[in-house]
């Protein structure tokens, strides 16, 4: 089976969780029905498949996989995948000179904000109206107003 760009793009729902168990991908819970319980290798399986799945590997592929894996090389290969996306956000927030850093939070729309450090050039005022007016309007013209 071959996912399509769709399944390998999308967050798995409920049913999906059940597919992968039922056709060997993902370990069986504890317990059963509503009582069911998903643990860390759990998510480190979905992460796994979905990772693989990005990458064009088949649902066959990644079974055979998921059967071979121990928990430390599931973990291993999760976090290698993942760690360029991560790092990119893992830029130093303390100011230079150690002293305990204060923000500005500067609210953009529903669920977007943007923190700008007290000591940074960007925390005047006006760059500050500018960026939020800016940004606003972004949004807005992809309809995803304030």
């Amino acid at each position: 089976m071959k996912p399509t760009n769709a399944s390998a793009r999308a967050t798995p729902s409920a049913r999906a969780v059940r597919f992968y168990v039922a056709n060997g991908l993902l370990d069986r819970p504890e317990g059963a029905g509503t009582a069911a319980t998903y643990g860390y290798r759990h998510l480190l399986q979905l992460l796994s498949i979905k990772i693989r799945q990005r990458e064009g590997q088949t649902l066959d592929a990644i079974r055979q996989e998921m059967r071979e894996v121990t928990g430390d090389a599931l973990e291993r290969r999760v976090a290698q995948s993942l760690a360029p996306a991560l790092s990119l956000q893992m830029n130093p927030v303390a100011p230079r000179d150690g002293a305990i850093a204060t923000w500005r939070r500067l609210p953009i729309a529903d669920g977007i904000e943007i923190h700008v450090r007290d000591d940074s050039p960007a925390a005047r005022d006006d760059i500050l109206v500018t960026l939020r007016d800016a940004l606003r309007n972004t949004l807005g013209r992809h309809g995803l107003g304030t």
